[in-house]
């Protein structure tokens, strides 16, 4: 199918001759002639265009305001948008730059120059997807890949305890066995749940979903320490299971960040059940602890466990990456640190690890802080 290009000019003549000359090289194009039509014309297409071509200077929506709005909407946030005006002051290109324009034409232009730079970009629109698509389909392919053991091991639980309960007289039995059924029960369940979770967070990642949430949910946080809260909170079912102790400790007060306060649970949370994970020791303990620069505020969890391999350490990161799975027949999918290492790069932050083997590791990310008030 032939691409779909959106013009936006208020001078008729000119756009006129832009949308021939485009449907000679067989575009299908739509016209506008300022902002606030472009909108209505894309509001009710049955699809996003794939490229726009919009001038500047327009009455009631100019360019500048017409491609804040466009890129305000997740939806048509990766179209190409092309300038098209008379105004050629460095200063307008660097501001159609910086507010996401993908290319600038000065008027008077030569046809032929505009429709190689619309067939490049559009060339290069298509690379990007089909790497995207990719991408998403090799997640797909592995996510699947780790199912059938996965899923299999907490369904068993769940299915394996429920079949007990429900094939027993509940009356007569103990309290406790009960108990221990339900807990199998919810064992399982919580596998199941963090399993679901992981792979949908994976895929928001690496299509840019998670991306596009993170910038309109972003914010200043000046309560750290109900993270650590929430946290605690999440790894009591974790600590449990394993019979791991997790210890706090923070600064009294910590300087306010800028972040996600969803996103930063997940990753600490991440952390932490890595940490309880490999803590594999009798009477073993996991720390969390924070601290802060006049840079960052690093959250560090620490652990006992088995530690990891020096030349293992460039590798941890990688999605689905386990080190000696079956050597010690771990849980999980190797997703965790992918996930933390994702979301933290997301925040402009940093991440670090320092492990010994027989000793433990210690993960820490660092931050960055909110700008202090003038």
């Amino acid at each position: 199918m032939s691409a779909t290009i959106l013009v936006l000019e208020d001078d008729k003549p000119l756009m006129e001759g832009i949308r021939d000359m485009l449907e000679l090289q067989g575009y299908q194009v739509l016209t506008a002639a300022n902002g606030i039509e472009g909108l209505r014309v894309m509001h009710s297409s049955p699809k996003p265009p794939d490229l726009i071509v919009s001038d500047i200077m327009m009455p009631e929506m100019d360019g500048y305001q017409f491609l804040a709005a466009v890129q305000s909407n997740p939806k048509w946030i990766d179209v190409p948008f092309i300038f098209l005006t008379a105004k050629g002051e460095k200063e307008d290109v660097r501001e159609g730059r910086m507010l996401g324009a993908d290319d600038y034409v000065i008027k008077p232009f030569d046809a032929d120059d505009l429709v190689v730079r619309i067939a490049s970009k559009l060339r290069r629109s298509r690379q990007l997807r089909q790497t995207q698509e990719t991408r998403v389909t090799e997640i797909k392919r592995r996510i699947l890949s780790v199912l059938h053991h996965e899923f299999r091991t907490p369904l068993t639980y769940v299915v394996a305890y429920s079949d007990l309960l429900d094939g027993s007289n509940i009356t007569d039995m103990p309290f406790e066995d009960i108990k221990q059924f339900l807990s199998g029960i919810n064992s399982g369940a919580q596998r199941l749940r963090r399993l679901v979770e992981n792979f949908i967070l994976l895929v928001e990642l690496e299509t840019g979903e998670a991306a596009a949430t993170f910038a309109w949910r972003k914010r200043q946080i000046d309560e750290v320490q109900s993270i650590f809260n929430a946290v605690q909170k999440d790894v009591q079912q974790a600590l449990m299971d394993f019979g791991v102790t997790l210890e706090i400790v923070q600064p009294d007060a910590l300087p306010a960040l800028i972040g996600d306060p969803e996103y930063l649970k997940i990753v600490l949370t991440r952390l932490l059940d890595n940490a309880i994970k490999f803590s594999d020791k009798p009477n073993s303990k996991v720390m969390l602890s924070a601290s802060f620069d006049e840079r960052y505020i690093y959250f560090h969890v620490r652990d006992g466990g088995r530690g990891i391999p020096e030349e293992e350490l460039p590798n941890i990161f990688e999605m689905f990456y386990q080190i000696d799975r079956q050597k010690f027949e771990d849980q999980g999918t190797g997703s965790g640190l992918a996930i933390v290492k994702r979301i933290v790069e997301m925040h402009n932050g940093i991440v670090d690890v320092q492990s010994r083997l027989g000793e433990g590791s210690t993960f820490t990310i660092g931050i960055p802080r909110a700008a202090p008030a003038s």
